[in-house]
This record gives C-alpha cells, sequence and structure tokens, in this order.
C-alpha cells in the first residue's frame, strides 16, 4: 500500500487541510500505517499534481489562507482500483526477534528491560483503542463506521496477542536466569 491510498481514505472520510490531516491520520490511519507530516505534505502535492485531490483555498479571517483537500474522481477511480487489486499478506520484519534469536549466544536476561518496554508499549496502545472503541463505537454504527470498527478491532487483537506473547517471552528469560542461579549455586 502507498501512503496515496491511506491519504485517499482519509480525505473521503472527511476533506481537510493538510494540518488537519496530519492531525487527524496520527489519531486513527496512523495507528497502522506511519508517515511524518513532512511525507504527508509530499504525497498531497504529488496527489494533487496527478489530479487525485483538489484544493481549495479558503481566506482565513485570522490566520494564513489554507488549502482545504478533497479527492476528485481520478482520485476515487484509483482507489477503485487499488480496492480491487490483490493483496499480500505482509510479513513482519521485527529486530526484537532477531534479538530474541541471538540471546541464545548472549545473556538472555539482557532483553527483560527491552521486552517490558514492548510489553508497556503494546498495553498503553491496546489502552488507546479501547478508550476509542468505548468512544467511538457504541450503538448501531453505518457502513463506514462499521468498517472502520473492523479495523479498530485488528488493532485490538494485535496488541492482546503481543501482550500475551510479551508475558510469555518474558517467563522464559526469566526461568533462564533462574536456570543459572541455580546451576552456580553449591
Amino acid at each position: 500500500m502507498a501512503l496515496d491510498h491511506a491519504l485517499l481514505v482519509s480525505l473521503l472520510e472527511k476533506p481537510s487541510s493538510g494540518y488537519e490531516l496530519a492531525r487527524r491520520f496520527d489519531r486513527s490511519i496512523g495507528y497502522f500505517w506511519h508517515a511524518t507530516h513532512q511525507q504527508i505534505y509530499k504525497v498531497l502535492a504529488r496527489m494533487e499534481e496527478a489530479g487525485w485531490i483538489v484544493a481549495e483555498v479558503q481566506a482565513g479571517a485570522t490566520a494564513p489562507d489554507r488549502k482545504e483537500y478533497s479527492v476528485a474522481a481520478p482520485g476515487r477511480a484509483e482507489l477503485s482500483r487499488w480496492l480491487a487489486a490483490p493483496t499480500d499478506p505482509e510479513g513482519t520484519r521485527d529486530a526484537l526477534m532477531v534479538k530474541l534469536r541471538g540471546a541464545a549466544f548472549d545473556d538472555p536476561a539482557r532483553l527483560l528491560p527491552e521486552l517490558e518496554h514492548h510489553r508497556a508499549t503494546h498495553a498503553n496502545r491496546l489502552t488507546a483503542y479501547r478508550i476509542i472503541e468505548t468512544r467511538d463505537f457504541a450503538g448501531t454504527l453505518d457502513r463506514q463506521r462499521a468498517l472502520q470498527y473492523m479495523v479498530l478491532k485488528s488493532g485490538i487483537r494485535f496488541e492482546q496477542g503481543w501482550l500475551e506473547w510479551c508475558e510469555e517471552a518474558l517467563e522464559v528469560l526469566r526461568s533462564f536466569g533462574q536456570d543459572q542461579s541455580r546451576r552456580t549455586t553449591p
């Protein structure tokens, strides 16, 4: 997936200025597809040049003028094309997994702080997702909200899986430390 498609989806949900889009992106799609504000502005300029989006300049009474972007017909056609194209599942590329394998050749306990950090990060993200779930997805959902909720549910399950894995990995690493202390004790 290109950042272009994530931005098209976000602009279809709500036309926005680049600044608003970058802020909304951080709080929604950004959980699943990371992009810097600089990358977002660069892609917006490219999509505008390609005719996928149009910008309407809105005069600011107390602030500078701003461009509000919305998706044009060619952008909708590109999104439709992309939605119909097959997508292979993405593999995992995670340095922590390589470190864990490498720990077999060093002191595995050295990874405990990093695994605890990962556990805390995933727990915090799960808490944020649960807050969003409670705030935004109660009651009957229209098609757009139901599909957004499915994305959020994927994130919730992902974080739950990571938390379970972190607990298991921490237990394994701690058991190695106990094994070593038993071996060195007379």
